[in-house]
């Protein structure tokens, strides 16, 4: 449809350019609601009602809920700009209600057609809950609240709809996510995956090591793990499954990879921004904290697919059926320079927007290649007008569909930031938090480490089927003063939620990340649900290990950092590497040579004290692994190293 296009074009546009410093963003209450107008109006024109699908038409109660979404969406921006919105703060207005209610219904529904039904009745339990507050048992209980009260706090102030988490999505995460859809469009994401391809592909299961490779990068970027999973498994997972890779294990893999790329700094698919805004940590601090935890993600799942390769015996591919990475970083070294500078402007401490910006610009730039910038001009200069204006054409159309993408992509997660706004509205309005953080304190007894398996719980099942933005902040408005309460650092707290958010993607029943890979796989999403869980399964050790060892995440905060502390930060993480290895190899079952279910059993006690923080049960654990590792590598060599009669 191109009204629909047109609309996300212009869209694209604004949210580019706004955070130029010539221009600068608009305030809370007048860019969140422009933001949440383009979104849902794009939502009614592009999904169907019934399906949560283009069907290419749009029925006349599409165009109704587009004329009711505009006026009650944005009157809010109006009503700041040109009306008396703070004189009368706290006493609102017949119409101020009426459109409030209009703007939570219209919140509600644009969720359902792009997410499903579990976030929206998640959102409508909890405003139940502001009402019923006191026919409600116990620590739950709480005054309650009438209509004009719950409305105008949820539509009227920055603690509901337009709070906190639409704010990040209309800020950053936008940015970020055409930032994403500049690199594909251009090309340069085909760059990056012909070049992890070229640099892996002789490797031992090459094809599942480039999957790895390339769905972390670009997950980092689009903050969507089913979006990545679609895109970059529409390549990956056909190059697995033609090298020798069951069809199960190339849609567990890449499902896996694409989760994980959610926690992967610098992007972290947004969520270190909400995470920084949230907390007023420091988001440079965040992102280093981040690191460690994440490269250990990675490298249990590319240790799991070097394992099953080995096991399946699935070479490489030769040379000559490879790209020439070589010759790709020498023509194409340049395209790395906007990641580059997303990075240093990140690290020099320039907001998170205008560095996504100038990434946005660089990737352009980066992209066009001389010879077509000269031979534009020389068209123009020649009077060939003809020839100028087709390549005119063609740049403009590379930049429609960047941003008609990029838009696209934004959809799922605005509309699941407006309705976890929702919920967090209720919380900071019944003082529900408390109560949560009440009830899991009398649950656990006071004992952290039950603390932290009710707030995993928590976090699965409310992150089931729900973007990881909406999980993340859904749970962590709950369950980051709960484990706050019990002594967890906060930035500890907001990252453990956060990292269970994320696991629940691929957490059965509802496993959206699966879901998408086994559709492309077409393997069964049940297999593929189980395969990814022990790929995946250290992802649900390591919240557990910075917890109680915070050395992982730079003793929860990088600026207490000292020479003292690098020693003790080197061994955790020496050790946690050791300890991936052979967590990846009990669940793959294989290490020199296919193990016994003792070896197995043996090497995951091995991989957990190895992990577990603590000297004596690093010492334990490495004996552990030693003995497995030695004793393989004696059968599979005639002999160890080094010792007479070992094969060389």
């Amino acid at each position: 449809m191109h009204l629909a296009m047109a609309i996300a074009v212009v869209a694209g546009i604004y949210h580019t350019v706004t955070p130029a410093p010539w221009i600068g963003v608009p305030g809370a209450f007048i860019h969140r609601p422009i933001h949440l107008a383009f979104m849902a109006v794009l939502v009614f024109l592009w999904y169907e009602s019934h399906t949560g699908e283009s069907s290419g038409r749009v029925p006349w109660y599409d165009w109704l809920l587009v004329g009711i979404t505009i006026p009650s969406v944005l009157y809010l921006a109006y009503a700041v700009e040109y009306g008396d919105f703070a004189a009368r703060a706290g006493a609102p207005t017949t119409l101020d209600i009426v459109f409030g209610v209009l703007s939570i219904l219209v919140v509600l529904e644009m969720t359902r057609r792009t997410t499903g039904i579990i976030l929206p009745l998640i959102a409508i339990t909890f405003i139940a809950y502001a009402f019923l507050g006191p026919v409600m048992p116990g620590l739950l209980a709480h005054r309650g609240y009438g209509v004009e009260r719950v409305v105008s706090h949820l539509y009227l102030s920055t603690e509901g709809i337009f709070g906190i988490p639409l704010g990040v999505s209309a800020t950053f995460v936008v940015l970020f996510i055409i930032f994403g859809a500049f690199l594909e469009v251009t090309g340069i994401g085909d760059w990056f995956i012909d070049l992890a391809y070229g640099y892996t592909g002789r490797m031992a299961g090459g094809p599942a090591k480039t999957s790895v490779l390339a769905s972390g990068f670009m997950a980092s970027l689009n903050g969507s793990a089913v979006a990545n999973t679609a895109t970059t498994g529409a390549f990956t997972i056909p190059l697995m499954k033609r090298t020798g890779f069951d069809d199960h294990y190339a849609a567990a893999v890449e499902s896996s990879a694409s989760s994980g790329g959610q926690i992967m700094p610098p992007v972290m698919g947004a969520g270190a921004f909400i995470m920084a805004v949230w907390t007023g940590i420091s988001y440079v601090y965040i992102i280093a904290a981040a690191v460690i935890p994440a490269l250990l993600y990675f490298l249990c799942v590319g240790m799991a697919v070097h394992f099953r390769a080995k096991k399946q015996g699935l070479e490489g591919r030769p040379k000559s059926e490879l790209p020439d990475s070589w010759e790709l970083l020498k023509t194409g070294v340049h395209f790395t320079i906007p990641i580059i500078a997303l990075v240093v402007l990140l690290v020099q401490g320039y907001t998170a927007m205008l560095a996504g910006f100038v990434a946005i610009v660089l990737t352009v730039v980066v992209a066009t290649p001389p010879s077509a910038v000269i031979a534009f001009l020389r068209a123009l200069g020649s009077g060939d007008t003809q020839t100028a204006r087709s390549m005119a054409a063609t740049a403009a159309g590379t930049a429609v569909g960047a941003f008609d993408r990029g838009i696209r992509m934004t959809l799922v997660v605005a509309a699941a930031c407006a309705t976890a706004g929702i919920v967090v509205g209720v919380v900071t309005l019944t003082g529900l938090g408390l109560a949560f953080s009440s009830l899991v304190a009398n649950l656990s007894g006071g004992v952290l480490i039950i603390g932290l398996v009710l707030t995993m719980i928590a976090s699965i099942v409310l992150g089931m089927g729900l973007p990881t933005t909406a999980a993340y902040v859904v749970v962590a408005a709950l369950g980051a003063p709960a484990l706050m309460d019990l002594g967890v650092p906060e930035l500890a707290a907001h990252l453990f939620i956060f990292y269970f958010a994320i696991i629940s993607a691929i957490t059965p029943p509802i496993m959206l990340a699966v879901f998408t890979a086994s559709g492309i796989a077409e393997s069964d999403p049940w297999r593929t649900g189980a395969t990814a869980l022990g790929i995946a399964l250290v992802g649900f050790i390591i919240p557990f290990l910075f917890v109680y060892g915070p050395e992982l995440i730079l003793m929860a905060d990088p600026a207490s950092v000292t020479m003292g502390h690098v020693p003790a930060i080197a061994l955790s993480v020496a050790t946690a590497i050791v300890g991936v290895v052979a967590l990846s190899a009990s669940t793959q079952a294989y290490l020199f040579d296919d193990t016994s279910v003792p070896e197995r059993l043996v090497l995951f006690a091995g991989a957990l004290t190895l992990l577990a923080p603590g000297v004596a049960t690093d010492a334990i654990g490495l004996a552990v692994v030693v003995v497995i590792a030695g004793r393989q590598y004696t059968v599979v060599n005639g002999g160890l190293p080094f010792v007479s009669g070992a094969k060389r």
